[in-house]
């Protein structure tokens, strides 16, 4: 089960392959940052098997999934593309791109088999290996004396992905790491904080 609160990918290229009714289904699953990513990838998986009788693709991207494309490539209308997305949104994924390399058996499988077999074939291939969360952070720095630091860390540890460095001078001061989900609980405690002169934080500036 995924969990709601969260997106999801993969680490590293997964294929699996499954027979159905003399057609063998050939699923690839690639993670993907850009739309000319998942263009490339979907061009080279369908060049590889251009003797292939289809290559069904979609893909999807965005920090909540907002960008997504597919293709049926030559099988009947929804048959192919739309369900293979439909199936990387059930399990809440982005910066995903699937190719579905059908080999064609002599066995007529009709749109419902067809559908069930491209839901299928991404199915187990999402099935075949751990999938990765996709976590938004922000990084902060927090400037804390030494008689606060354990009352700091005590409130703010459950909010935390990680302590990233932490630096002993006239202060202590932390670089730490929180999902962007939680931020507005942690930026209220240490805003509070910092108005009683207990601490400094700073947000780290990305890129």
């Amino acid at each position: 089960m995924v969990d709601e609160n969260y997106f999801y990918s993969i680490e590293h290229r997964r294929t699996t392959t499954i027979k159905i009714k003399r057609s063998v289904f050939i699923c690839t699953l690639e993670y993907v940052d850009t739309i000319e990513d998942a263009k490339s990838f979907i061009s080279g998986i369908s060049k590889k098997n251009k003797i292939a009788t289809h290559n069904c693709w979609a893909y999807i991207l965005g920090d909540k999934g907002e960008v997504f494309h597919s293709s049926d490539a030559g099988e009947p209308p929804g048959t192919a593309g739309k369900p293979m997305l439909n199936t990387l949104k059930n399990y809440r994924m982005t910066n995903i791109a699937a190719v579905v390399t059908r080999h064609f058996g002599g066995v007529k499988l009709g749109i419902r088999g067809l559908i069930e077999a491209y839901c299928a074939s991404v199915k187990d291939t999402i099935d075949s290996g751990k999938l990765k969360k996709i976590i938004k952070t922000i990084n902060l720095i927090v400037e804390v004396s030494y008689e606060f630091n354990d009352i700091v860390l005590n409130q703010v540890k459950k909010y935390l992905t990680s302590i990233k460095d932490t630096a002993y001078t006239e202060k202590v001061v932390h670089t730490i790491e929180i999902e962007s989900a939680r931020y507005a609980v942690v930026h209220k405690l240490l805003t509070e904080y910092q108005s009683r002169g207990k601490i400094k934080f700073s947000i780290i500036p990305q890129g």
